[in-house]
C-alpha cells in the first residue's frame, strides 16, 4: 500500500528541491548558473527566456537527463520519484527565468511566488486572492509588501493544488513510493504541464502585460 502524500510532505519537498536547484548539485548547474548562460544569448530577454523553456520541454525529458539526476537528489520525504523529478526541473527553470528577471530568488517571497508558478494557469487567480496581479511588474517595493501571513497562504495553497493534482492523476496511488531519483524516469517530465509553468513563470518575471 502506498504511502500517503500530505500538503506537508509535498511542501517538505518543494523546499529541499528549491535548495538543489539554487544552490546546484553535482553534474548540474544552479538554476542562476543557467539563468547567466541563457542571458549570454543574443536577441530579447523574452526570446533568451523562451528559449530556456524549449530546452526544458526537450532535454529534460529525456531518458539521459534524467539518468543524470539518479543519486543526486535524495528526498527527506518519501514520494513518487517520477513526481520528485517534475519537482526539481519546474523549480530550478522557474527560478532560473526569476533570476533572468533580476528577482533575487533567495528572497522568500520570490521562493513564493515560484512555487505560485507550478500550478500553471492557477497562480493567476490564487495570486490575485491576495492581491497579486500575474502580467503586472512587480516591483521590489511590491514584493517588500508582501507579508509573512501571505507567504504562508500562498505555500499552502500550492501545497493543497499540488496535492489534489496528484491525485487526479494517479500519481498518489503508485504503489512505489521511492525517497531517490534513480534510474531512468519515462515520461517523468509532463511536457505540456513544464510548457504551461514556464509561460506563467515569464509572465510573472520576465513580459509583464
Amino acid at each position: 500500500m502506498a504511502n500517503a502524500l500530505t500538503e506537508q510532505t509535498i511542501m517538505t519537498a518543494l523546499d529541499f528541491a528549491y535548495e538543489k536547484a539554487i544552490n546546484g548539485v553535482a553534474g548540474l548547474d544552479s538554476a542562476s548558473e543557467l539563468a547567466e548562460s541563457y542571458l549570454k544569448e543574443d536577441g530579447e530577454l523574452i526570446d533568451k527566456a523562451n528559449s530556456l523553456i524549449r530546452w526544458q520541454n526537450t532535454k529534460a525529458a529525456t531518458s539521459g537527463f534524467l539518468t543524470g539526476l539518479g543519486g543526486l537528489l535524495v528526498m527527506p520525504v518519501t514520494i513518487p520519484a517520477n513526481l520528485a523529478s517534475v519537482y526539481f526541473v519546474q523549480i530550478r527553470m522557474i527560478a532560473a527565468i526569476a533570476q533572468m528577471g533580476d528577482y533575487d530568488v533567495r528572497d522568500d517571497k520570490v521562493k513564493s511566488l515560484i512555487y505560485a508558478c507550478l500550478v500553471g494557469n492557477a497562480a493567476k487567480e490564487m495570486l490575485k486572492d491576495v492581491g497579486i496581479q500575474i502580467g503586472k511588474k512587480l516591483t521590489q517595493t511590491a514584493i517588500n509588501s508582501i507579508s509573512g501571513q501571505v507567504i504562508i497562504k500562498i505555500n499552502k495553497a500550492v501545497g493543497f493544488r499540488l496535492l489534489t493534482k496528484a491525485g487526479t492523476t494517479g500519481i498518489v496511488n503508485l504503489t512505489k513510493m521511492v525517497p531517490v531519483i534513480g534510474g531512468v524516469i519515462g515520461g517523468a517530465v509532463d511536457l505540456a504541464s513544464t510548457n504551461t509553468v514556464g509561460n506563467i513563470a515569464v509572465e510573472t518575471f520576465i513580459n509583464p502585460k
